[in-house]
């Protein structure tokens, strides 16, 4: 594997490389998630890029860019040994003066958008130039992030990029809590309530097999089983973001954002 921190080594080490390259952008401190995109980009690339860049841009000014969790040292070896061929870890890739890429309000401006307003523009912006640093043929994202898909797949889109973005499934722990690098920020009893947030998808998923469609009737559910976190939104959407009073099967998803503690978590379930 070999490491590059300037975006001029990272262009001397692609010009080594054919076109077939799996990307895998990430902000670091890497778990089994990102070691599942890592994996599924070996399996279907000849060459495989993972980018660590903690990215101030799609941090509001309150939020923990300062103190998001950081292991270099940990996650080079981790990209070792699942036979990362490049690893690009670079200090700023940022200008004094830029043009940015703004993402639509219809898409960016809800739910994460609703409660982080510009986070979006700023993923756009970083992922729009390390795709145009890496030049890959398949990006890979995980489906917790599910909104950030949705935004993704319009730039690509949008700017007629030749780029095929891979949505890969949700890895959790075997309790059910979905992996996050904000996992490590819960104290032991923090990490029990957290518990309540699959719990909740989980009664809303059997309630839908039993044959129960109504959103709100739901929603109910899912909120008392998720007292007393504090919870952001509550979403049922088809596969458009557009809101749904009624699942349709195979064509709804429902996200969920909730804080334990000061510890904002999000997480969804495919229907």
């Amino acid at each position: 594997m070999t490491v590059v921190y300037t975006k001029e080594d990272l262009k001397a080490e692609l010009l080594k490389l054919n076109k077939n390259i799996g990307f895998v952008p990430t902000m670091g401190y890497l778990h089994n998630g990102h070691k599942s995109l890592i994996e599924k980009s070996k399996s279907e690339n000849e060459y495989t890029v993972v980018s660590i860049f903690v990215n101030p841009a799609q941090f509001l000014p309150n939020e923990d860019l300062d103190k998001y969790p950081r292991n270099k040292e940990g996650d080079i070896k981790f990209c070792e040994d699942l036979g990362v061929d490049i690893l690009f870890m670079p200090k700023d890739v940022y200008f004094d003066y830029e043009p940015k890429v703004i993402a639509p309000k219809e898409l960016a401006s809800i739910l994460e958008g609703a409660t982080r307003p510009g986070h979006f523009d700023g993923v756009l912006t970083v992922l729009n130039k390390f795709f145009n640093l890496v030049k890959p043929k398949n990006a890979y994202f995980g489906k917790k992030d599910t909104q950030q898909l949705m935004v993704i797949n319009n730039m690509i889109k949008s700017f007629f990029m030749n780029i095929n973005i891979v949505p890969c499934e949700i890895i959790r722990e075997e309790d059910g809590l979905a992996l996050s690098s904000r996992n490590s920020y819960l104290d032991e009893e923090q990490r029990v309530m957290a518990l309540k947030i699959f719990r909740s998808l989980t009664k809303a998923k059997n309630m839908i097999e039993n044959g129960e469609l109504d959103s709100n009737l739901i929603q109910k559910e899912m909120r008392g089983i998720l007292e007393p976190l504090k919870i952001d939104y509550i979403e049922f959407v088809d596969k458009e973001f557009n809101k749904i009073d009624k699942i349709k099967l195979g064509e709804s998803i429902i996200l969920i954002a909730v804080y334990v503690g000061p510890t904002r978590l999000i997480d969804n379930i495919w229907i």
